[in-house]
């Protein structure tokens, strides 16, 4: 049995957005952040904040698991925009931090999707990888072993079951694990960019404005990701926006693409 505590993200904060949701998926992460201190109550700290644009339902480390969000809300999490993975999912990071016991932080993921199977009746095969939704290689120390990781959710703390009411936390620490983003709309005059690795301000702007309709935040990267370069994780974001709006998905920002994420953000 682990804890569980309850420290919901305010309701105003942009990355609560309160869509209800019948989970039918667990979405598995790695934090990818090994600082000291990078724990689950440091997660909980930076997802309460209001610049912060990312969410998920639980943080779990080699102590205790932190609950961010109802288990009937969505988060923004999973990198496909408003597609099944953020909306029909409940979100798990697995902390990295140096200073736990990465391995202990496994098992209580496991403890906590086998309850959530048994809660949700979810089956096992709906246990997927963050990178089943969006391509990328995310839970990064999971991937080269997921049947593994799956067999011992089916296995691991059998017959057990969690009796203990959550804990509703008072107080988080403001310290956060993650920089900050902010979203901002598209410059006019923005029509296209396809050269891998074009830099520069018109770049960035497209990084935010997807950052803004959750398709490219990119939580372990510096400045979630967004620096002002096209390249492959761009890319990718701008090829997986166009899968989930029937564009053409070549990866390249031309003006269909443009057009439709100007429609997205307007609304």
């Amino acid at each position: 049995m682990v804890k569980i505590i309850q420290a919901f993200i305010p309701k105003q904060n942009r990355n609560r957005p309160a869509n209800r949701m019948k989970p039918l998926y667990i979405t598995v992460h790695n934090t990818s952040n090994t600082a000291k201190g990078a724990n689950a109550a440091s997660h909980a700290a930076f997802v309460a904040r209001s610049s912060t644009g990312v969410s998920w339902h639980y943080t779990v480390d080699d102590q205790v698991i932190y609950q961010h969000l109802p288990l009937d809300e969505n988060g923004w999490h999973a990198g496909d925009g408003r597609g099944t993975g953020n909306m029909k999912s409940i979100g798990i990071e697995i902390c990295e931090n140096v200073d736990g016991n990465f391995e202990q932080a496994v098992e209580n993921a496991q403890w906590l999707i086998r309850k959530l199977i048994g809660d949700f009746g979810i089956p096992l095969s709906n246990v997927v990888p963050h990178k089943h939704w969006s391509g990328k290689e995310c839970p990064r120390k999971l991937l080269g072993r997921w049947d593994h990781f799956k067999a011992g959710i089916a296995t691991a703390h059998s017959g057990s079951k969690s009796t203990r009411k959550p804990v509703q936390a008072k107080s988080l620490s403001q310290k956060a694990p993650v920089s900050k983003q902010k979203s901002s709309n598209l410059p006019s005059g923005i029509l296209k960019v396809t050269k891998p690795l074009t830099k520069g301000p018109q770049v960035t702007a497209v990084q935010k404005a997807l950052s803004s309709l959750h398709f490219y935040p990119d939580k372990g990267a510096k400045n979630n990701g967004i620096d002002g370069y096209y390249g492959p994780k761009t890319a990718n974001a701008v090829k997986r926006f166009q899968l989930m709006n029937g564009l053409a998905a070549d990866g390249i920002y031309g003006p269909k693409t443009k057009k439709k994420i100007e429609q997205l953000q307007k609304k």
